[in-house]
């Protein structure tokens, strides 16, 4: 089953606690401010990215998404 991470860089406000509770360091806070003049977070390592979904639950702006996507191999 494939997945897609997705961080809505409207909504982060740089809080960095998803950086802080992923258990790969795949996420590190942008040196770019987003619309509203933040530091979003961003996956730095997507490869390393395991989707446990830690991120998400952390997220006090829910910022962040974990979909299953369709299996690219349909047989």
């Amino acid at each position: 089953m494939a997945y897609s991470h997705k961080i809505d860089n409207d909504k982060c406000k740089g809080c960095a606690l998803c950086v802080t509770v992923c258990p790969k360091n795949v996420l590190e806070i942008a040196e770019q401010v987003n619309a509203k003049g933040y530091f979003p977070a961003y996956q730095a390592r997507p490869e390393d990215c395991i989707h446990c979904t830690a991120c998400c639950i952390m997220c006090p702006d829910l910022a962040i998404t974990i979909k299953k996507t369709a299996d690219e191999a349909a047989d």
